[in-house]
């Protein structure tokens, strides 16, 4: 069920596109997903892995911390390990780890131009990245203001943060540098989505959203879909990073469920299952979990409903692509809105999964097919230059 008429939503914030690696932060383009490893970037084994897990569940762009030299210098081996992944380099204070950066050959910078040294040392920086066609983000956080900020305004405000994002962007525009992402995080919602949305009626930068410090795997997703959610709701924001207490895999996983929530990115399985109450005569959490599971490596958009009653439970299960709909002990399958048969709740999850591997394929069968006979026919079609010309 798709429901996204643009009258009841404002249009999306229109941006200046920036590109980063093969990707576009941006302009027309789709909300890209990123998330930060976790582990001590100077051990490029555990990195590398976990830079593979990150993307294994979707992680577009993953970014790096770069505290000392040692990691600095182990983000050459990291790249080279990783030749197709899109990299940024979490930088603050020391220039030269910016242009190891470079030389490393990461697609992005994360740094605050006004700290990592004098204007000479920024301008180095700058003018590589510029010869590289690599962007910078500027990322603003509410917890490390400039102190004249502070003074200004007595505490963090969404005026301070709009300020000092205004500060560093005038130090790159200065030096005719225009590939800038920004981010205004705080761990504060209220806070956020007031600085996200101050800055969007100001500037056209690509935004890059996030609550940041949000916290442990269950609240910190609470905060990070209310804050995030209201702004993409709005329009606001080119690019997005939950940040979670818990496993970076984690945190792709959130926030693509937030992108498919508001219909701005389609990945994978939506699980609809009801919440239970006393109608309820099968173990719908076992059942949904288990789908959940089972299904978690698919990649092809799919909407599945486990339902649990005779109420809502048929039409729930007609709407979606595929699901289920539990009677006493029983369940009907259903398949793109028709009943296709009934089996016992033991029988259910199995039943469930063997019509998702069957549509899976035939869904994907049919794409090929239909991908294949483009191309032949795109090969038999005349080139432009074998029409006649007609004047």
């Amino acid at each position: 069920m798709n429901f996204s008429k643009q009258e009841y939503f404002p249009a999306r914030r229109k941006t200046r596109p920036v590109k980063v690696g093969r990707l576009t932060i941006g302009g027309d383009a789709a909300v890209v997903v990123q998330s930060m490893t976790k582990t001590d970037t100077r051990d490029v084994g555990r990195t590398v892995e976990q830079i593979q897990q990150m993307e294994a569940a979707g992680c577009e762009i993953v970014r790096l911390a770069v505290p000392d030299l040692e990691a600095a210098q182990a983000l050459a081996e990291i790249r080279e390990r990783c030749p197709d992944s899109i990299l940024v380099s979490d930088i603050h204070f020391q220039y030269k780890f910016a242009l190891m950066a470079l030389e490393a050959g990461f697609d992005k910078l994360r740094i605050n131009p006004g700290n990592i040294g004098d204007a000479d040392k920024v301008r180095i920086v700058v003018r590589r990245a510029q010869e590289q066609k690599v962007p910078i983000r500027i990322g603003v956080n509410a917890g490390s203001l400039e102190r004249r900020l502070l003074e200004k305004y007595g505490f963090p405000t969404p005026e301070a943060m709009v300020e000092s994002a205004e500060y560093h962007i005038k130090i790159l525009e200065d030096l005719g540098f225009g590939d800038t992402v920004v981010s205004l995080k705080s761990s504060n919602v209220k806070l956020t989505v007031a600085a996200y949305r101050l800055f969007s009626q100001r500037f056209d930068y690509p935004l890059h959203l996030g609550v940041t410090e949000a916290g442990t795997q269950f609240s910190g997703t609470v905060k990070s879909c209310v804050g995030m959610g209201m702004l993409l709701a709005e329009g606001i924001g080119d690019t997005i990073r939950v940040s979670l207490a818990t496993d970076p895999a984690e945190e792709v996983r959130v926030a693509y469920e937030m992108l498919k929530a508001l219909e701005l990115r389609s990945r994978g399985p939506v699980v609809i299952a009801c919440p239970t109450c006393g109608r309820l005569e099968v173990d719908l959490f076992k059942i949904a979990g288990e789908i959940e599971r089972a299904t978690a490596h698919i990649k092809m958009p799919l909407s599945l409903a486990v339902m649990g009653c005779a109420v809502n439970g048929p039409g729930e299960a007609r709407e979606a692509d595929l699901g289920v709909a539990a009677g006493r002990g029983n369940g009907m399958i259903y398949r793109e809105g028709k009943a296709v048969r009934r089996v016992n709740e033991q029988e259910i999850v199995p039943a469930l999964l063997e019509e998702i591997e069957r549509f899976v394929a035939e869904k994907s069968t049919g794409a090929a097919a239909e991908s294949s006979a483009g191309e032949k026919a795109d090969a038999a079609a005349p080139s432009p230059s074998s029409f006649p010309i007609v004047r």
